[in-house]
């Protein structure tokens, strides 16, 4: 009698729901395979989006040697092998998605996964992020290719080269429905505009209404002129706005208790302005919360600001002045530069200069200058509009008030974070695939990335799914801290999901298989996946 041990553990879920969407045979109904390898495109793709959400923290080019004791026919089909899965494979299947088009081939496996699961793509959310990358880069012939050097680094790391990522997610679930690789260098002004446009016919030919949701960056006069007319958009308008700064006071003007409510500790309020000449739906939201830091920054701000001002009073109060207006004017040149300060004059001194060398007399010739001294007072007004001013911020949009409320506006944009931000942070942990970034042609590193962003639409659909079940089904499960919850992330459940084996067992020639370690918690979340994932783990389909 042989034994033979092989590890599932979370992996069957990865496997499963990949199987389930059916991304392999999407990516190799779409390109060509090489009859001569072992292995599809496709298999190739999920092989990797197996190694990322194994959470292993090594490169791809280990990962043969990360498969070596995994059940990989269960994961894959029969007569597959760890070997199959070498680095020469692996790039060779991202140069055919690059060939292909990584934006394109994401965009039809993403509406194909949305058709099947029903997210509801209504609320779209897009943002992009800067993946940090060490080492050099080969010159690429491929004028299409991104170009991977140094631009304005969200990692905070300005020494090093990057790529820029930008990604749209439904809000249903997080799910990624756009990905797009871009040029270190790119400015996310001109992404959100160039993707602004991209939308306007699938935003007009869609059977539902659909809406765009960003950051501030979205909101340029460029981009509002040339494509956010003919789309319904939810966006906060930049501080640096004129227009932002005087909405904001003159709705302070306003008693808060006249104001709407959103929650106990927001307030907002909603105005109709036409601003680059596009009608819109102003929200001005009042948070408590905000105006605490903003209190704590203007204070700040102060200190800073007396410190300099202290500085400069003294050096002023050494000059010599030829007349009382010109003593004057230099206080007037400080205050000019204040902004939460008022620099009041205290005195002015009258020196006489005496011409000439020598013991002066009551005849002596001489001229009169100035000493000016000045005392630094608060500027309250200034001070508190720095404060209302940091308390508030502005939400533009141009749907119709019947189709969403200010406070479904309002609710939406905050729903930015659940969703976009929170997929960047996954894709960014250092146990993901960050560390994989070692292939050295731009056409791969944007293939690599693509092959992330589908691992991240993977785990999205499965998360979505268990906490649906578990919604509808009104039951919950322990959280890491013990505590009963209807929305647990994957992640946890992945940790659950540890210490599951098959079990092969060779005798007289035949072999047998059994997955060990499955737990009652395990069975019962496993009912809420799709039947390829139950079959994985030896369940009845």
């Amino acid at each position: 009698m042989k034994t033979k041990i092989k590890r599932i553990d979370h992996l069957g879920i990865v496997a499963g729901v990949i199987k389930d969407l059916g991304i392999v045979d999407l990516i190799d109904s779409r390109i060509t395979n090489h009859p001569k390898e072992e292995i599809t495109t496709g298999e190739a793709v999920a092989g990797m989006i197996i190694n990322g959400l194994g959470f292993s923290n090594r490169p791809l080019s280990l990962t043969p040697q990360f498969f070596q004791s995994k059940a990989m026919e269960r994961f894959f089909r029969k007569g597959i092998d760890a070997s199959y899965f070498n680095r020469f494979k692996l790039g060779r299947a991202l140069d055919d998605c690059y060939q292909y088009g990584c934006s394109n081939l994401f965009a039809e496996i993403s509406m194909a996964v949305c058709r099947k699961e029903k997210v509801d793509c209504k609320f779209n959310s897009e943002d992009t992020t800067s993946f940090s990358l060490t080492g050099d880069y080969e010159p690429d012939c491929d004028e299409y290719a991104i170009k991977i050097t140094q631009g304005y680094s969200k990692d905070h790391r300005p020494d090093l080269k990057q790529a820029i990522v930008e990604m749209m997610v439904s809000q249903d679930g997080g799910v990624p429905t756009v990905y797009n690789a871009h040029s270190g260098n790119a400015s996310d002004n001109v992404i959100f505009r160039d993707r602004s446009q991209a939308l306007i016919e699938s935003f007009k030919n869609s059977d539902s209404p659909k809406y765009l949701i960003a950051d501030s960056k979205l909101y340029t006069q460029e981009t509002v002129n040339t494509a956010l007319h003919d789309i319904p958009f939810i966006t906060r308008v930049p501080a640096l706005v004129k227009l932002e700064k005087e909405t904001i006071a003159t709705l302070l003007d306003i008693p808060l208790d006249q104001w709407s409510t959103h929650d106990e500790k927001n307030h907002y309020r909603g105005i109709v302005v036409r601003h680059y000449n596009l009608d819109q739906r102003w929200i001005v939201v009042y948070s408590d919360d905000m105006k605490e830091r903003s209190r704590k920054r203007t204070e700040k701000a102060l200190l800073k600001e007396g410190e300099k001002f202290e500085k400069a009073l003294v050096k002023n109060s050494k000059r010599r002045f030829s007349s009382i207006p010109e003593a004057e004017k230099s206080i007037a040149e400080l205050n000019a530069q204040a902004k939460l300060y008022h620099v009041k004059i205290e005195d002015i001194k009258e020196h006489k200069v005496y011409e000439g060398k020598g013991r002066p007399t009551d005849e002596t010739p001489f001229r009169v200058v100035y000493q000016i001294d000045g005392v630094l007072e608060k500027n309250l007004p200034a001070i508190d509009s720095m404060i209302d001013q940091g308390s508030c911020y502005v939400l533009a949009t141009t749907i119709p008030r019947e189709e969403l409320s200010d406070q479904e506006v309002i609710q939406a944009y905050k729903r930015q974070n659940d969703s976009v931000e929170k997929g960047f942070r996954f894709l960014k942990d250092p146990v993901f695939f960050t560390s994989s970034l070692f292939v050295k042609k731009p056409q791969r590193i944007e293939g690599l990335l693509m092959v992330m962003t589908l691992a991240l639409l993977v785990y999205a659909i499965a998360q979505r799914t268990i906490r649906q079940k578990l919604k509808e089904s009104g039951e919950t499960i322990p959280n890491q801290i013990n505590q009963e919850t209807s929305s647990p992330t994957l992640r946890w459940i992945f940790q659950m999901m540890e210490g599951i084996d098959l079990l092969i067992v060779e005798i007289n020639g035949e072999l047998k298989e059994s997955v060990n370690g499955l737990t009652s918690m395990h069975l019962k979340m496993l009912e809420y996946l799709p039947p390829p994932v139950r079959e994985i783990y030896g369940m009845a389909a």
